[in-house]
């Protein structure tokens, strides 16, 4: 594992930066989501996937090292460098707050999600998850199951590998 936290929280945003937008196209390709998609709609489920899946390197972090002080500083590198892609590729700070609200929110939410039933919640927690990812991806229209599925699939697919990069790498 790569002794530095931010080195370590760098290489994971590169890692997401690689990984995230190839999940995202089979995502898209799937044909789980709504037939019918305008720009904005697209645009939702981009950012809510983004959303998402850096949710997914956090927990691979996670389970990666623990949670500790080490890791809390892997995480904030991961988040410094993940926004400023964002920045780069959008340069408005409205646009940039909006996101930071945005994914500030997600966090809370799927923490919720993540902490909630104990034991006996965490074997449904990737189903929670993807089904909240999917209501949010699709929003105002219900999500269907296959959607909410995927999504936690993906998420979970993910994490795990966020997880398995930071313990091999050097």
């Amino acid at each position: 594992m790569i002794e530095d936290p931010a080195r370590r929280g760098r290489a994971l945003a590169e890692f997401f930066s690689a990984v995230s937008p190839r999940l995202l196209a089979d995502f898209e390709e799937s044909g789980v989501l709504p037939v019918e998609r305008g720009a904005a709609a697209r645009e939702r489920v981009r950012e809510e996937w983004e959303c998402f899946a850096l949710y997914a390197c956090v927990r691979g972090l996670v389970a990666a090292g623990g949670f500790n002080r080490e890791t809390s500083g892997a995480i904030d590198a991961l988040h410094e460098r993940v926004l400023e892609d964002w920045m780069a590729r959008e340069p408005s700070l409205d646009a940039f707050g909006r996101r930071r609200v945005l994914l500030s929110e997600r966090y809370a939410e799927y923490g919720e999600i993540g902490q909630a039933g104990g034991a006996a919640g965490a074997a449904t927690v990737t189903q929670r998850l993807g089904l909240a990812a999917a209501r949010h991806m699709v929003a105002p229209l219900p999500p269907g199951e296959a959607l909410a599925e995927l999504a936690g699939s993906l998420h979970e697919a993910l994490a795990e590998g966020a997880a398995e990069a930071v313990r091999i790498a050097e």
